[in-house]
């Protein structure tokens, strides 16, 4: 009995298999031959490439071809990778209704945490961005600043000791500890001190939530690729349990002690707590106000929504700007002209405001501007974004009809590497984003927090974080690479988002 189902099994295993690798074959759009089980992204799921290099090569290979667009498969399920960038921007702007979500899989009563904007659908994620977007102002983003300019204060006396010592610097440590002690304090409003303590209670959290393995990135792809009913009915859990427990205990105890003691800080929490009590943000020290008619308009947010948004906050506030960060300095260290055209623009600027890190400053530095959107452009932290089909869509151009439930892949890599737009694209050019050579290329060519109504709500604070780490490195001191580093750099295939595959060391020289 038992070796005829198991035969049954195997051929209905097999037909299931084959039916499946045709997808793209009965639409007639051409696609990279699967392999089984794993479909395109073996190397992925088994350790030996970067989701980076993984879903840039498949772009570079339609690319190669001549190809508008062409299909995959990620394990068993179909995928779709537009080439063409205006069938790219069709999908991301244009006809956005047919792709409004980015098909993550999410479950708010098994795991809150998950329960973030970059996660939500259709009208729960409408409604809590609406409510988030004057939260990312640029008043708002005033108000956080002297957050920002406080721990890059301790970035500096860090990196001052070190250079005292001639010691090299794990650059890439140390710029995590920077950027966790600024969304602690940012997000949850906690003084991390990681700076000063490694072995901080958030510093180590912050390393357990971005730690890679085989299994959580082959939980990732399940994930994305099983049905969502057989996800569901496993309660399959993206965070693990201790992670959510620190974080909904940090979020709570916090809120708690806020509430009763009328506490005031300047910074994101207070932003949410404010949604939490009335509804809406104003720019006054006041979150429990009673609701008026702007709250009873708007969405009211729960604890559980206040602490996942302040996880998602976290997530890519602090390891994408490290990563944006430490990129930058391996770029700077490599190309000094570079590294000392910034230094004299950071300085000039400086000297125009009597030397105080302000939020004018900043702004105003725009060979600094230059050197993080070429940084982003060569090294994008989100370098794959996804979307999945909602209504039937018929490709602009073409005859093929992409179903419900097929997912799209934007590998913003490939575009960001595509010497149809970028010449040299190996090259570290931050004069590529002059006003005069931006206006050469198409719309659409350089999105390192995507585009239309789905881009990244934090991209201001982000690259703000980005430009105050860089501007206190740069204005005072003179990076050059240390033979411990390894060069040409390679992405970590363990990392959750575009990063560097072991340390980087750095040789720091003061000069002031």
């Amino acid at each position: 009995m038992l070796v005829p189902l198991l035969l049954l099994l195997g051929i209905v295993a097999y037909l299931y298999k084959k039916w499946s690798y045709s997808y793209w074959k009965r639409r007639n759009l051409y696609y990279i031959e699967p392999e089984s089980f794993y479909g395109n992204i073996k190397d992925l799921m088994v350790g030996k490439a970067s989701l980076t290099d993984q879903y840039k090569s498949l772009y570079d290979e339609f690319k190669s071809k001549g190809l508008r667009h062409g299909g995959f498969y990620e394990m068993f399920a179909p995928a779709y990778m537009p080439v063409d960038i205006e069938i790219t921007k069709s999908i991301i702007q244009k006809d956005f209704a047919n792709f409004r979500n980015h098909g993550e899989y999410t479950n708010e009563k098994v795991d809150p945490l998950s329960g973030h904007l970059l996660f939500l659908t259709d009208d729960k994620w409408k409604n809590l961005r609406a409510k988030l977007t004057p939260t990312f102002t640029s008043g708002k983003m005033k108000m956080m600043f002297p957050t920002m300019v406080s721990c890059s204060s301790g970035l500096k006396d860090l990196l001052k000791e070190s250079a005292d010592l001639q010691d090299a610097v794990d650059i890439k440590e140390i710029i995590s500890r920077f950027t966790t002690d600024v969304i602690g304090s940012a997000a949850f409003g906690l003084d991390c001190n990681s700076l000063k303590n490694p072995n901080s209670e958030f510093r180590e959290f912050g390393r357990k939530v971005f730690k890679g393995s085989k299994w959580r990135r082959i939980k990732r792809t399940l994930l994305n690729t099983l049905p969502v009913g057989l996800v569901t009915f496993f309660r399959i859990k993206r965070t693990p349990k201790e992670i959510e427990d620190f974080f909904m205990s940090v979020v709570n105890s916090t809120v708690k002690y806020r509430e009763e003691n009328k506490v005031f800080r300047k910074d994101f929490l207070h932003l949410l707590l404010q949604l939490k009590n009335k509804g809406y943000t104003t720019d006054d020290e006041d979150f429990l106000a009673a609701p008026d008619k702007h709250g009873k308009e708007g969405h009211f947010l729960t604890l559980n929504e206040v602490a996942a948004q302040c996880f998602v906050f976290f997530l890519a506030g602090f390891e994408t700007s490290a990563t944006s960060i430490t990129f930058a300095l391996l770029e700077l260290a490599q190309n000094p002209d570079v590294q000392e055209t910034l230094r004299k623009d950071i300085n000039n600027v400086m000297k125009k405001h009597n030397n105080e890190v302000s939020y004018e400053a900043i702004m105003s530095m725009n060979y600094l501007d230059k050197v993080v959107n070429e940084t982003l452009r060569k090294h994008p932290p989100a370098s794959l974004t996804g979307r999945v089909c909602n209504t039937a869509y018929k490709v602009p151009g073409s005859d093929l009809i992409i179903e419900p439930g097929v997912k799209i892949r934007i590998p913003i890599q490939g575009i960001h590497r595509d010497p149809e737009y970028y010449p040299e694209p190996e090259k570290f050019d931050p004069e590529r984003f002059s006003e005069e050579n931006k206006a050469t290329r198409p719309n659409g060519t350089f999105m390192p927090f995507g585009e239309g109504p789905r881009m990244c709500i934090g991209a201001r604070f982000g690259l703000l974080q980005v430009k105050v780490g860089l501007a206190t490195i740069i204005g005072n001191f003179a990076v050059t690479l240390n033979e411990k580093t390894q060069t040409p750099i390679k992405y970590d295939p363990k990392a959750v988002i575009s990063g560097v595959k072991g340390d980087v060391w750095l040789n720091v020289r003061s000069i002031k």
